[in-house]
């Protein structure tokens, strides 16, 4: 008998409601979380690694701009990209992350680059965009990474003073939020109310019984200073251990650092003897909601269970596992 395996994914969570939606962009969202699902789901369903699964399935989201990753993702207050990732080996809790890059098409791939072929775990720019490079994965001018959207969301921060999480929907007058009076750098309690926050992200239970877990993220829209989030961050935006589960999350990242989500999830199941569902029950509905922390995260466990908890109006996520074999897609709650 087939030993379990399994693989759950995430494009972003935040205020994501059919009211807000065309019928062909939800289209196209579960067109692409379809895609990197059977991606990363062919390679477990094959016996490859949990590892080489999360991977591809979170370069094909990187490759698509819908999300805030790779190619789609938002443009920094410079107007350039710095995109952070991260990728751990629940085997050994080998990991690397790179932050800040800005040329490298997939920094999934550097990130496994930096696990893989340094002593380091995170690496940031420029050194990252310089170990993608020796290493020949494709790199790309800042032109590859443009879309419209990103960049009429960054000329609608700018004029608000403010930054703006993933994928923010542009806001009549009669609904925005006021605005701040300009300070010297934007103020992250002012953000838009009716916002998507698109980090990207995986895991997976092999059928060798191994976990993994990846992120990936542009970051914040109109960000400076090299702002940094959770996303490449272990133990906070990205964990794996095959002694209890895999975590990959998305949402307002400096709560998601406050709270070190995704250790704190596998410490609740290491120390307290919780399941996976009742662990990530209580982080993001009972530690993180009640400091602000909007979002939520896909994990799974060792024994194949997923859970895909949010506390936001939405979470674009996708999931299969062997037990029933049936892929699913879903955006909105229930």
């Amino acid at each position: 008998m087939t030993a379990p395996f399994a693989l759950a994914l995430h494009g972003g969570a935040g205020t994501i409601s059919p009211a807000l939606m065309t019928p062909e962009k939800e289209h196209a969202y579960r067109q692409a979380l379809q895609a990197a699902l059977e991606t990363g789901y062919g390679v477990l369903r094959q016996g490859g690694a949990a590892l080489d699964a999360v991977e591809q399935a979170v370069r094909s989201l990187e490759d698509c701009p819908l999300f805030n990753a790779g190619r789609g993702a938002v443009f920094t207050h410079d107007g350039h990209h710095e995109m952070d990732a991260a990728i751990m080996d629940g085997r050994n809790r080998a990991a690397g992350a790179v932050a800040g890059a800005r040329t490298v098409q997939n920094p999934i791939r550097a990130a496994r680059l930096v696990m893989e072929k340094t002593e380091h775990v995170l690496l940031a720019w420029p050194g990252a965009d310089e170990l993608a490079r020796l290493h020949g994965l494709p790199t790309h001018p800042q032109e590859y990474f443009f879309t419209q959207q990103r960049y009429d969301q960054l000329q609608e921060a700018l004029q608000e003073g403010r930054m703006r999480l993933d994928h923010s929907e542009t806001l009549h007058p009669e609904t925005a939020a006021p605005v701040a009076e300009p300070a010297a750098f934007p103020n992250p309690t002012h953000e838009d109310p009716k916002k998507k926050m698109g980090t990207v992200g995986a895991v997976a239970l092999d059928q060798q019984g191994n976990l993994a877990a990846a992120t990936s993220t542009g970051g914040m829209t109109n960000k400076q200073f090299s702002r940094i989030g959770d996303s490449p961050i272990i133990g906070s935006g990205t964990f794996a251990d095959n002694r209890t589960c895999a975590i990959s999350c998305t949402g307002h990242g400096e709560f998601f650092l406050r709270a070190m989500v995704a250790h704190d999830i596998s410490c609740l199941m290491e120390y307290r003897g919780l399941s996976l569902a009742e662990a990530c029950r209580i982080v993001v509905h009972d530690k993180l909601a009640p400091i602000g922390g909007e979002g939520g995260l896909v994990a799974v466990d060792a024994a194949g269970n997923v859970a895909l908890p949010f506390n936001s109006e939405g979470m674009y996520r996708a999931w299969q596992t062997s037990a029933d074999n049936s892929p699913w897609v879903a955006i909105y709650k229930g």
